[in-house]
């Protein structure tokens, strides 16, 4: 796709949804890193559901810590993959107090350091809490890189490399956010709802279905 077009496509995602964010739910940074690592191979509802009794709890590494494993884990039984979260939150809650005082870091290196917290999860803190530039590239966000032309890829780095070098850099931040929610709800997985696209003008995807079944 034509750098002209990727700008187009992008612009046409921010003008229907202008006010794209995540739909996770979080009060401060700290719920925020654990809700995206809760939120790994499992849906922002189901996360959502299990923490909001969580974070009356434990709103804080330190509360978390003190929680720690085998409660955390009666909180999110009902997320997929809970027994590895559980250890995960209450090892990367233990960590922040320790070498943070608490505080969630913004740096990459000391994200990516934390128990349960890969490259994917510290490009959403990044973004979401700190501002940062960055592309978090999950299944949807992989899916519209290749289907659509904006930024073909064998794997995950491959498409945030390309989205980050394509898209406009005033774009660049909340673009994260309109392409899930694209991924999401239009451009799906098994069907593509491409009649309901704003962008579907740039779309180099051969098999469109252009009318509702």
């Amino acid at each position: 796709m034509p750098l002209k077009a990727v700008d187009a496509f992008i612009r046409a995602l921010a003008a229907a949804n202008p006010n794209a964010e995540s739909e996770l739910i979080y009060n401060n940074t700290f719920e925020l890193l654990v809700s995206v690592v809760l939120s790994a191979q499992a849906t922002d509802i189901s996360v959502n559901k299990a923490t909001r009794a969580l974070y009356e709890r434990a709103p804080d590494a330190r509360s978390m810590a003190n929680l720690g494993e085998e409660a955390i884990g009666e909180y999110i039984r009902t997320i997929g993959l809970w027994r590895s979260k559980a250890k995960n939150v209450a090892l990367l809650s233990e960590q922040l107090l320790t070498l943070y005082g608490g505080k969630v870091p913004s740096d990459r290196d000391a994200l990516e350091a934390l128990p349960g917290v890969g490259r994917k999860t510290a490009n959403v803190v990044m973004n979401v809490a700190f501002g940062a530039d960055t592309m978090a590239v999950d299944t949807h966000i992989f899916r519209i890189g290749n289907r659509t032309g904006l930024a073909p890829g064998k794997n995950t780095r491959q498409v945030e490399d390309g989205l980050v070098k394509r898209i406009p850099k005033d774009l660049l931040r909340q673009a994260h956010h309109w392409l899930i929610l694209h991924g999401r709800y239009i451009c799906k997985a098994r069907r593509p709802e491409c009649w309901r696209c704003t962008a579907t003008e740039w779309c180099t995807y051969p098999d469109k279905t252009l009318a509702p079944p």
